[in-house]
């Protein structure tokens, strides 16, 4: 039987821009050293370690858990490019709930470079061979980044297909904007106006430069365990794994040169159903979201995936401020990617600091009353796309 799988103990470094972090190592012990300590565990009590990271030397992982103890664990690195960090918790998860292991260690960190992210290998076929392929057919290259192009054109093939107006996908930087200013963790800390957002630069139809998220240095770490293990070291009402579910490209994802299926619509659809059904609950009872808002119009996208709003329905729900406090959900109460920022092998595991601060009722000025049960959406192009729902009651 499958058991449950408890989040005893999280922590995450303050994002920072590149250049002006610590090296990797020291963040990922900053992280792992926090999560222990709100666990209330020893690095000695951890059985096996699973690290994310996209940009690095092969054992990264290694080098990083070294800061935390020597020991002997069995240690897995895993890159699954933006969606890196859940993965790696993906696998705690599966190692606590097999009935492998009674208490693991997930470890995100990034030390990124300035600037759009690039191909670092051109001598071999790039993975993104496929979705640039779909891009080429349904809209050709220009001279903006990649992934702006990509998230920008499925946004402009939404907003072609309802009308959706170009202020509505800032508007939803303006909402990460707010959040983020009660985030002492987040990047960007200062509120821009809508009328700010849509004045900055435009880097592709309908994304400006504030509705992209920067390249980020930082650090993120969960501990899991059984229940069992919980009970020896007194930890009462944990935090706990009431779904997850992985997901990778569809056949839609290429076939039917769609930017909106390119770019993992059909993989957020599939995991957020499955992890409905696993939790025998639906998207209406949930009360926060931490979800991929690598563009804003990545974030109106996913409204309409994880079920939030009903499809087509995204630009009523973000202007009746469904989307914040107040409102139906409250989406990203950190600041998201947009705001808090992205180190790819640690933002899924910042989602999940989150959202368990949330649930314990630590989050400060951030805080959602009443939340109890939260869902997590983490996105890589790829592509990989991790659900998880968490549940304090």
């Amino acid at each position: 039987m499958k058991r449950r799988v408890n989040v005893i103990g999280v922590g995450m470094t303050k994002f920072a821009k590149p250049g002006a972090s610590d090296d990797y190592h020291v963040m990922a012990k900053a992280a792992g050293l926090a999560a222990m300590k709100d666990a209330g565990i020893q690095y000695s009590d951890v059985e096996q370690a699973f690290c994310g990271y996209v940009y690095g030397d092969s054992t990264c992982g290694q080098r990083a858990v070294y800061e935390l103890g020597l020991t002997g664990i069995p240690m897995v690195n895993v890159n699954n490019n933006c969606s890196t960090g859940s993965s790696a918790l993906f696998l705690a998860r599966q190692a606590i709930e097999g009935g492998l292991a009674e208490c693991v260690i997930a470890l995100g960190f990034e030390k990124m470079e300035r600037g759009a992210l690039g191909a670092k290998f051109n001598d071999r076929e790039n993975p993104m061979s496929q979705h640039a392929q779909v891009m080429m057919d349904t809209q050709g290259f220009n001279q903006a980044p990649p992934a702006a192009q990509m998230f920008g054109g499925a946004g402009r093939e939404y907003r072609w297909k309802y009308g959706t107006k170009r202020e509505t996908f800032g508007k939803i930087a303006e909402k990460a904007r707010q959040h983020a200013a009660n985030n002492p963790y987040a990047l960007f800390n200062q509120v821009l106006s809508l009328e700010e957002i849509m004045a900055s630069d435009e880097v592709f139809d309908p994304l400006t430069r504030f509705q992209c998220c920067p390249p980020t240095c930082g650090a993120g770490a969960a501990i899991l365990c059984s229940d069992e293990f919980a009970k020896k070291h007194g930890i009462a009402n944990p935090v706990y794994i009431a779904a997850q579910a992985m997901t990778t490209d569809f056949a839609s994802s290429f076939d039917e040169k769609s930017m909106i299926k390119m770019v993992g619509y059909d993989m957020t659809r599939s995991a957020a159903d499955s992890v409905y059904e696993q939790a025998g609950i639906g998207p209406q009872d949930i009360n926060v979201v931490e979800l991929h808002d690598c563009f804003t119009a990545n974030e109106l996208l996913t409204y309409e995936g994880l079920g939030l709003c009903r499809e087509g329905g995204a630009e009523k729900f973000i202007w009746d401020g469904d989307n914040t406090y107040g409102g139906k959900f409250v989406t990203n109460p950190s600041g998201g990617l947009l705001s808090k920022g992205h180190p790819l092998g640690a933002t899924g595991l910042a989602q999940c600091a989150e959202l368990v601060w949330q649930l314990r009722g630590q989050a400060e000025k951030r805080q959602v009353e009443g939340a109890r049960v939260a869902l997590q959406h983490n996105l890589g192009l790829g592509g990989a796309c991790v659900v998880t729902l968490y549940r304090n009651d």
